[in-house]
């Protein structure tokens, strides 16, 4: 039986700024973080100096929804992509205003944020680390 399901965001070593970024623009409460160099030593694998500071495992919370974070460990492959994105129903047009603008900055807009013949307000917007949002107005 699956207990949970969280969205797990892979960052490309600047995952620090990005929960920084997450915080501020959408109101996320950071649960705990843990950085590589907080790992235990491994005398058969150091850690590389560089390693030290990324994200092993972060957890956030918006809402009533739990996410995860990490970076990749320097020399892995990072790929962005459009295969996976995040859709937030907020309240009302104005909630919904107000974090397109945040996540925008920096990033590039998909879908302008309008009425549709679903929401009230709808765009996609595409933040500056490569995560793709799609936000929607209930009222």
């Amino acid at each position: 039986m699956i207990k949970k399901m969280y969205p797990y965001l892979v960052m490309n070593g600047n995952g620090q700024e990005a929960i920084q970024f997450y915080e501020k623009a959408l109101k996320a409460k950071i649960v705990n973080v843990q950085t590589f160099g907080e790992m235990p030593p491994n005398p058969e694998m150091p850690l590389p100096k560089e390693a030290e500071s990324r994200i092993l495992n972060a957890h956030l919370q918006i809402g009533d929804i739990d996410w995860m974070l990490s970076d990749t460990f320097p020399g892995q492959e990072h790929q962005s992509g459009n295969h996976v994105t995040i859709a937030l129903i907020l309240d009302n047009v104005e909630e919904t205003r107000e974090l397109y603008d945040a996540l925008k900055e920096k990033g590039n807009i998909g879908m302008p944020l309008q009425e549709t013949f679903w929401s009230h307000a709808y765009g996609q917007v595409t933040d500056q680390f490569g995560v793709i949002w799609q936000l929607s107005a209930d009222k």
